[in-house]
């Protein structure tokens, strides 16, 4: 993104990610970016990771995803970017899905805030009867985290794959409660920068399962941000939100069942 603008960059957005494959020690992770389409002030970066077995040379896909980021200007503003040099006939047609990725991902900011407002009227609530039914409170996990050095780019905001990574612990923890085997993370959704964070903040990660699907489990996660002035006076900033995925299996690779939960 970076090389594009000729400017510091920040991550705006992240779309919905879907892990295909799981890497694993020893193997080889290759990752693959380059800047798919300029729009005014942002612009679509695209991600290919995948691994490659030393052993067979086997190469698979792990994961595609698109992230969105802003260019930073000095003193405010915001910085025009110029076109995508287009190269290649790859190139093009990413180009021509780029548009459209951006059209869904702003409809669908829409239509979540659409339906949070229609489930926060009065009396809209949803109960479970069912006898075995586990209270989500029993799947609540915080965690608190120190922003070091290590974990900001070169700007001193906290590295967005810093808190992902953060944000998958305790939301595994939080899945675990409810399988007898540890959570896979299958996808990421609506990962969201609301502010930056930085070196020296404390990070605090809230995370409750919000709802199970048979063979699976949906865990949403929230992270507040606080210097330390705003640490004494509990005001914190909200910084990001995430719904995680997950699945559980046994030995042999069956996929394991998820108890109802009761809200």
């Amino acid at each position: 993104a970076e090389k594009h603008a000729g400017v510091s960059c920040v991550t705006a957005s992240m779309d919905d990610i879907q892990f295909e494959e799981a890497a694993r020690v020893g193997q080889i992770i290759a990752i693959r970016t380059k800047v798919n389409r300029a729009f005014k002030t942002s612009m679509e970066v695209g991600i290919k990771v995948t691994v490659q077995d030393v052993l067979t040379n086997a190469e698979k896909i792990v994961s595609v995803a698109y992230a969105t980021y802003v260019a930073k200007a000095v003193g405010g503003g915001k910085v025009e970017l110029k076109p995508v040099q287009l190269l290649s006939a790859e190139d093009l047609v990413e180009h021509s899905l780029a548009i459209e990725r951006r059209r869904i991902r702003l409809g669908y900011v829409q239509v979540f805030q659409k339906l949070m407002q229609e489930s926060n009227k009065e009396g809209d609530f949803y109960t479970c009867e069912e006898k075995d039914a586990v209270s989500t409170e029993h799947t609540h996990v915080q965690s608190t985290e120190l922003v070091l050095p290590p974990h900001a780019n070169h700007h001193g905001n906290t590295f967005g794959g810093q808190i992902m990574a953060w944000m998958q612990t305790v939301a595994s923890i939080s899945a675990s409660r409810l399988c007898r085997s540890h959570p896979i993370l299958k996808s990421v959704n609506m990962f969201k920068f609301w502010g930056p964070s930085f070196v020296g903040d404390r990070l605090v990660f809230n995370a409750i399962v919000n709802n199970t699907f048979h063979h699976s489990v949906e865990v949403g996660v929230r992270v507040e941000a606080y210097n330390c002035e705003e640490w004494i006076k509990d005001q914190p900033r909200h910084i990001n939100s995430a719904f995680l995925i997950f699945n559980a299996s046994n030995d042999t690779g069956e996929l394991l069942s998820f108890p109802r939960v009761k809200p």
